[in-house]
């Protein structure tokens, strides 16, 4: 399980990296609401424990975009000092999943991590979206606009290894490595698969979803300037 951190305090920071790696789960971090924004809507996580005063951005802020936005559903843990109800009601009213009051003990933050952890994983369908594009990671139906799409095994992998990063760019190196390990077969594989993908993705629409970053590597996203 992977879970991202946003706080400032540097003290909680280090101890719930500490406690939660300890637990087993794999963690990132961030100090400030821009950076935690950032790697929320650009990388994948199980759940994210998030501080409401930050540099930047404040949690409100930056929950409210990661939902509207973003269109992420990752659940969400706000940590605060602030024990008013309106504090509370505003937290969850941006798109939070619950609310842990500071002080805290450590043990209590993941009881309550696990628990929507399990209530995710059993209402969530394991589902990918990029706009109009959605995949279902259990079915391996992929549709766009209510339109059933159709791809090979190499192409199902690519797209999911793109939505998951989705709006940031990945590398050639790294889609070559999702796709083929240590054993790439040339250097033209991954452009043919690449325009193979295109051609089911983007041909039939108006607008384009998979992007060409010259010299890096792709992204999928609605715009080509991002979020």
């Amino acid at each position: 399980m992977r879970i991202l951190v946003v706080e400032d305090n540097r003290d909680i920071l280090a101890n719930v990296l500490d406690y939660l790696a300890l637990k087993g789960y794999s963690v990132d971090c961030a100090q400030d609401g821009l950076s935690g924004l950032h790697l929320a809507a650009t990388e994948h996580y199980d759940l994210i424990v998030l501080d409401i005063m930050l540099p930047g951005m404040d949690g409100y802020q930056l929950c409210k975009r990661l939902r509207e936005d973003a269109r992420r559903d990752t659940p969400i843990i706000m940590l605060t000092a602030r024990d008013a109800l309106d504090d509370r009601l505003q937290g969850l009213n941006a798109g939070a999943d619950d609310y842990l009051l500071k002080p805290f003990a450590l043990s209590e933050l993941v009881a309550r991590i696990e628990a929507i952890l399990r209530r995710s994983q059993g209402s969530r369908k394991r589902q990918l979206q990029v706009g109009e594009l959605v995949y279902d990671l259990d079915t391996l139906h992929i549709s766009r606009a209510g339109q059933a799409l159709k791809l090979n095994p190499l192409g199902l992998k690519l797209l999911a290894v793109l939505m998951q990063k989705s709006p940031a760019v990945v590398r050639r190196e790294a889609l070559e490595e999702a796709l083929w390990g240590d054993d790439c077969p040339d250097s033209d594989s991954l452009r043919s698969h690449i325009h193979q993908l295109r051609q089911v993705l983007d041909k039939p629409f108006a607008k384009p979803l998979l992007h060409t970053v010259h010299g890096i590597g792709y992204r999928l996203a609605e715009t080509v300037n991002g979020l």
